[in-house]
């Protein structure tokens, strides 16, 4: 009895599983609907993140407007590169725009045939150099030491006195090492004090570069060290005690610890100061150029401000901004590629 009961039962079972003719099995059609259902969740799934997000959104918008106003919408301005810009041609300087005859690759044949072109070009590189050299060792060294000091204390006052000059603006950085520097400072009346003729070191084209580097690495130092710090405080302290353990030293731990563990911030930093490479301190050179002279203080950014603004040549001086700026390009995406290269995510992933 027990025996001619289980075939007719299993044979049930399978009749009840059975599918109308045309229709998909029952897998197929779970996926479809699973498909059906994943499509139009997909519809309002813009509508559900700004909901979640919109506080972030709404605290981004200024910033955006800030971009807009003075980032992007300036980039179209660019189009008097190609013209005798004369914004006296109308009441409005925008409408001018379209009234300013087109005079093509003119602007860029003038630039390339100016040699104090070439002798801004020159000393902006060589600036760049030299602060390339000391923006990493030294914001490196000094986050090291504030990160080895064991006092909280202490190292919050190390911390926030380097960091300090960050917020001075660049006439008070100028005048600091005026007093320090120049004709009628410190270094200058020691001198003198003492039998010696004064010099003025601010004015010495031979010492300026070495000079407005100082500047800007006892300005800026402040803030490499922040991040280098940053990245310290990721460290875990259990890999020091290993290595401790394992008989390295101080030196063996820093070259395979912590230099290891600060590769991705000095990559992303390497390859941002590479983008401003052809940028290295308008503010500050303008400050010193009437003192030093053109000759060693003229970079890009005062050429292109003394044919624009003192020269009111708008569309000389929109060319060499234009070059500027697309070179300024090409350095940080090769920056980029080589940070790739060497293993390192850089500005952003592959």
């Amino acid at each position: 009895m027990s025996h001619s009961t289980v075939p007719r039962s299993r044979a049930g079972a399978r009749a009840g599983k059975r599918t109308p003719e045309g229709s998909p099995p029952d897998g197929a059609t779970g996926r479809r609907a699973a498909g059906g259902a994943a499509q139009g969740a997909g519809k309002p799934a813009f509508r559900l993140r700004f909901r979640r997000d919109r506080t972030l959104i709404l605290m981004t918008l200024p910033a955006i407007a800030l971009l807009l106003v003075f980032t992007y919408i300036p980039v179209l301005g660019n189009v008097v590169a190609f013209q005798d810009y004369d914004p006296y041609l109308s009441d409005n300087g925008f409408v001018a725009i379209f009234e300013s005859p087109w005079t093509g690759l003119e602007n860029f044949r003038r630039i390339f045939a100016d040699s104090a072109f070439w002798h801004a070009v020159q000393n902006t590189f060589v600036l760049f150099f030299l602060q390339l050299v000391l923006y990493f060792p030294i914001p490196i060294g000094l986050a090291l030491l504030i990160n080895s000091v064991v006092r909280p204390r202490v190292r919050a006052v190390a911390q926030a006195v380097m960091y300090l000059p960050h917020f001075f603006s660049w006439v008070l950085v100028v005048t600091v090492f005026q007093q320090i520097f120049g004709g009628a400072g410190i270094i200058a009346q020691t001198l003198r004090q003492h039998g010696h003729q004064g010099i003025d070191l601010m004015t010495d084209p031979g010492i300026f570069k070495f000079l407005v580097t100082a500047e800007g690495v006892w300005k800026d130092a402040g803030w490499g060290i922040i991040v280098f710090l940053a990245a310290l405080s990721a460290v875990s302290p259990d890999l020091y005690e290993a290595a401790a353990m394992d008989g390295a030293g101080r030196w063996r731990r820093m070259w395979h610890i912590t230099l290891p563990a600060l590769r991705p911030v000095i990559a992303l930093l390497l390859v941002l100061r590479v983008g401003d490479a052809l940028t290295v301190g308008f503010e500050q050179l303008l400050l010193q150029r009437d003192a030093v002279g053109p000759g060693a203080a003229e970079v890009l950014d005062t050429y292109v401000w003394w044919n624009g603004i003192r020269n009111q040549d708008f569309g000389y001086a929109a060319a060499a901004g234009l070059i500027k700026g697309v070179v300024g390009l090409g350095l940080v995406l090769t920056a980029n590629k080589v940070a790739h290269l060497m293993g390192e995510q850089g500005v952003y992933e592959k």
